[in-house]
């Protein structure tokens, strides 16, 4: 190998390319042409709504009893009840007045007394960063201690999050200039990736603490190893030279949002996880050719890293060998997945649960749960014109007997939104007679099951499903069981496929859309409606009264959570222009209530960050949201951020626990 060095320029953004050309009617199209005919909906009761939806959407006016509207001023309750705050593009974190927030857990933390410090000068190296919180913290949960994480113990738990990718400039000294990469290096950075899982409490002034020396403290990363479980396990298609019967695979990577189960584990998705290997074959398999797994180099070269490490050779996924148990050809196969973790067995081995689909998930979230009834989990595709889909296990709930086995067997939805309200889910099963006929038609073959898995967009493609743009994170409401989806943005949208209904033909700013299963959560066909469209001051949604203002103006909505008294908490991440000098601020969070559609900021976030990921304690009390990438443009040495040390430090993601000074609960 050559000493020579060479300058590279290397690939921050952390997003994998457009890989969906096919001729599936895009979201826009099919909303312009509903907007056309009809209105949005306004009133969810209502002889005339009824009939169109077949049901209730919370979020639009309601002509029932229980109507914020027609209830008497001196009776309603509002849902938000703090003061919503202004835009601003302060280094910092601002809150509500009467709120107080405090950042926790930055990157570089030691998950234990032991474990080595962290250093501001980022000469830390690969093996201390295995010992420590991760970089670029997302999807987030609290699982109380008591219970398995059932409980409703709100002062000790387990706090468990994801780390999505990293800088090169922040994580190392004077970040990355050369390549052949430096094995220590690599190591680090891949060690920066994965989920943390530590063990905090609540301290007597109120503030929290990890528990040093915890068991339960552990860093799973993107070298740890972890199994296949479902379908895909034992196909040929994830043989690779580190496991030649397909059964395991090392790491977990670009880990975006999240989820947890009813039985107390949590649950990690791969997002944007392609850019990472590199196949230079002239013809590359459609597993990776549809996902953008690129030619010439892997997004941080660590495929280059030297000394040489099977660990990190296996980034490069060319074929080099007779037959795929003698090099890495699969390994990108083993990633996309959405990863099973049990945070109360430090000694358990990760699933990736491959029944789910192979995409880049932003998320995954279960559907209202029902004793005797089949589970029901959602998960978007976070890229430009991709799908939302929707698992139903084969085996039904129940309470007693649920486990990760439930999510290994059972059908693979991707939904198609008409033209008139309605949709539809269209089943990705290789003994689904449809869906073999689609296929045919379209001169492709599945070999089974696995292989329908291994190639989700492709058989979504197929199967008529409705383009979207960029689902990012979902949420259902805790009563009515109604699913909302963020759509972040979509710069590709044309002029061609908007009309006076829809009149923005650039979807800079993005929207958030919503659906009602009909009869039960395991349905094939629901009703869908626009809940807000995101934008500057005065963008109305039309059909309703929304109408931005400057207390809520957005744009790029992406994080999606609904607390459990049913405020849905709305994240920003903006990028690019509209970041530095848009008419938004820095990200935010903001409020809203599903019913009457009152939406209020509550947070903003420091400079260049990211608002992602928030979860409660269970007496509401105490909300931890995340903090990602504060000084996501800086140099080596010109850091646009100094969040949250302040100073001249370095900029650190960090979790944030944000309380009411009262001692009451958020949002109140």
């Amino acid at each position: 190998m050559s000493d020579s060095k060479t300058v590279v320029t290397i690939d921050n953004s952390g997003v994998d390319p457009q890989t969906n050309f096919s001729l599936n009617p895009t979201f826009a199209a099919i909303v312009d042409s509903r907007m056309a005919r009809r209105k949005f909906l306004k009133g969810s009761v209502g002889a005339a709504v009824a009939a169109f939806i077949g049901g209730s959407l919370v979020g639009c006016g309601s002509s029932s009893n229980d109507d914020p509207e027609t209830v008497p001023p001196e009776t309603a309750v509002p849902l938000l009840g703090f003061t919503a705050i202004a835009t601003n593009r302060a280094d910092a974190i601002t809150v509500p007045q009467g709120y107080s927030a405090q950042a926790f857990l930055p990157w570089g933390t030691p998950l234990n007394g032991s474990y080595p410090e962290y250093l501001d000068d980022g000469s830390n190296s690969g093996s201390d960063q295995e010992q420590q919180v991760g970089s670029h913290h997302d999807g987030i949960h609290f699982f109380p201690i008591d219970a398995r994480g059932a409980g409703e113990n709100s002062q000790e738990g387990l706090l468990v999050f994801n780390h999505e990718y990293i800088d090169n400039n922040l994580i190392h000294t004077n970040g990355i200039t050369t390549v052949p990469r430096l094995a220590d290096e690599v190591r680090k950075e891949v060690a920066a990736h994965g989920v943390s899982v530590a063990h905090i409490q609540q301290q007597a002034d109120g503030s929290w603490a990890l528990v040093n020396n915890s068991p339960f403290n552990r860093r799973i990363t993107g070298a740890t190893p972890m199994e296949l479980a479902g379908p895909v396990r034992g196909s040929e298609k994830v043989v690779t030279k580190y496991s030649p019967d397909g059964s395991r695979t090392r790491g977990t990577l670009n880990n975006c949002g999240n989820g947890f189960t009813p039985w107390g584990t949590y649950l990690t998705c791969e997002e944007n996880w392609a850019g990472y290997f590199v196949n230079t074959d002239a013809q590359k398999p459609r597993e990776h050719s549809r996902y953008g797994v690129p030619s010439a180099n892997g997004r941080y070269f660590w495929e280059t890293a030297t000394p040489a490490a099977d660990v990190y050779q296996r980034f490069n996924a060319s074929t080099l060998g007779a037959e795929a148990k003698d090099d890495y050809r699969n390994e990108p196969n083993t990633f996309g997945w959405i990863v099973e973790i049990d945070p109360f067995n430090p000694d358990s081995v990760p699933q990736k649960r491959t029944a789910l689909g192979r995409f880049g998930h932003e998320g995954v979230i279960f559907g209202k749960l029902e004793e005797g009834k089949p589970i029901v989990v959602y998960s978007g595709d976070d890229s430009t014109f991709e799908y939302i889909y929707k698992f139903v296990s084969t085996a039904p709930y129940h309470k007693n007997t649920a486990g990760g086995h439930l999510l290994n067997d059972g059908i693979l939805y991707v939904a198609r939104f008409n033209e008139d309200g309605s949709g539809e889910w269209l089943p990705l099963d290789i003994s689904n007679a449809d869906f073999i006929a689609k296929a045919t038609a379209a001169g492709v073959t599945f070999a089974d099951q696995a292989d329908v898995l291994l190639n989700t967009r492709l058989a979504a493609d197929i199967a008529g499903a409705t383009k979207m743009d960029r689902p990012e994170w979902g949420a259902v409401h805790p009563e009515t069981g109604e699913v909302y989806f963020t759509l972040t943005n979509n710069t590709q949208r044309t002029a061609a496929q908007i009309d006076a209904a829809n009149p923005r033909a650039n979807n800079a700013t993005g929207h958030i859309i919503r659906w009602n299963e009909r009869e039960t959560q395991a349905a094939t066909a629901f009703d869908w409606d626009i809940f807000l469209l995101a934008g500057d001051v005065g963008t109305q949604t039309p059909g309703t009264e929304l109408e931005l203002t400057a207390d809520n103006h957005l744009a790029s909505p992406d994080g999606l959570w609904f607390d459990p008294n049913g405020v849905l908490w709305i994240q920003t991440d903006m990028s690019g222009s509209q970041q530095g000098t848009g008419p938004y601020g820095n990200n935010q969070m903001l409020a809203a209530d599903p019913v009457t559609r009152e939406v209020k900021r509550f947070l903003v976030g420091p400079i260049d960050c990211e608002v992602t990921g928030v979860i409660m304690t269970p007496d509401r009390k105490t909300m931890f949201v995340n903090i990602q990438h504060p000084g996501d443009r800086s140099a080596p040495g010109d850091f646009t951020s100094h969040w949250p040390d302040g100073g001249s430090s370095r900029p650190r993601s960090a979790t944030v626990v944000i309380t009411k000074n009262d001692g009451g609960v958020i949002g109140s």
